[in-house]
Formats: C-alpha cells, sequence, structure tokens
C-alpha cells in the first residue's frame, strides 16, 4: 500500500473504531488490492489493531436516541502524510451503520457537494436528514439544490 492508503486507512479506523471487517469492507472500494490480513497487519503496527474494551462507566450511561433510517453524519478530516495533506471525507447512517468514505486533494464546496451526491447515489434508501458539526459539509448541504434535505448542524 502507498503512503496515502496506509494514512487514510489509518485515520478511517481512528474516527470510526468499525471492527476490522466494517473497515476492510468500506476500504476496499477505494484500495481494491486491500486484504483483510494486511489491513490488520498495518493496525497491528499502529497499535489499532483491537479496539478499546468499553469500561463500567461506559455501560452505565444512556443509549443514544434511535434514529429512523436514513440520518445520515457526514464529517471531514486532513490526513497528514509524506505526499501532503489530502481530505477524509466520510458519512455515516446513524441507524444502518452504513459508511462511505472518500479522499480529496482539497476540502472546498465543490468536493463536499461531489461527496454527497456520491453517497446519495450509493445509499439504498432515501435520505431525510443530513447532520454536521463542520461548516463546509453545511454549505454544500445547503447550496445543493437538486433535492430538498432538512439539515441540522
Amino acid at each position: 500500500m502507498s503512503d496515502l492508503e496506509e494514512a487514510a486507512a489509518i485515520t478511517f479506523r481512528r474516527t470510526t473504531w468499525l471492527a476490522l471487517y466494517d473497515c476492510l469492507f468500506a476500504l476496499q472500494r477505494f484500495i481494491p488490492h486491500l486484504t483483510r490480513s494486511s489491513l490488520h497487519r498495518l493496525y497491528w503496527r499502529h497499535g489499532i489493531s483491537r479496539l478499546p474494551r468499553q469500561t463500567d462507566e461506559a455501560t452505565d450511561k444512556p443509549s443514544f436516541k434511535h434514529y429512523p433510517i436514513g440520518y445520515l453524519h457526514m464529517d471531514i478530516c486532513e490526513v497528514r502524510t509524506g505526499e501532503g495533506k489530502p481530505y477524509l471525507f466520510v458519512a455515516v447512517d446513524r441507524t444502518s451503520k452504513f459508511v462511505y468514505a472518500r479522499l480529496y486533494r482539497k476540502a472546498q464546496r465543490e468536493q463536499a457537494a461531489e461527496f454527497l451526491e456520491d453517497v446519495l447515489q450509493q445509499l439504498p434508501y432515501r435520505v431525510h436528514t443530513v447532520l454536521t458539526d463542520n461548516g463546509l459539509p453545511a454549505v454544500a448541504v445547503a447550496s445543493w439544490t437538486k433535492r430538498s434535505l432538512p439539515m441540522s448542524a
């Protein structure tokens, strides 16, 4: 794997904390030659091959509110590599746990709008709400006019 692919896989794991097979499934669309064993070795080298154990304090907390399917959370994070600073765009449906991720060289309105278009094409159901805590996806969602979606920020 290239340095950029490794950095993206590591950032994806640290951002989502999904299980190994879930990470593999999500990343293989963008890194076709990725295997389970190479991904496990990569995570092992970086000390993230095991998911953190939940403490008793975590089990005492109330569970998250249940959302209907189609409640999408979008986020962007910068991936620092020797090849530059690409941006990892991630979208997660809160109910189905569907994850879509993509790397871009820039993080501007056009990339966010393109990413949202790609996510909506991949989902087999209609998205009714897009949540973001980051300004750029919110701008893209607000400026995106093909479908009317309520937006939470």
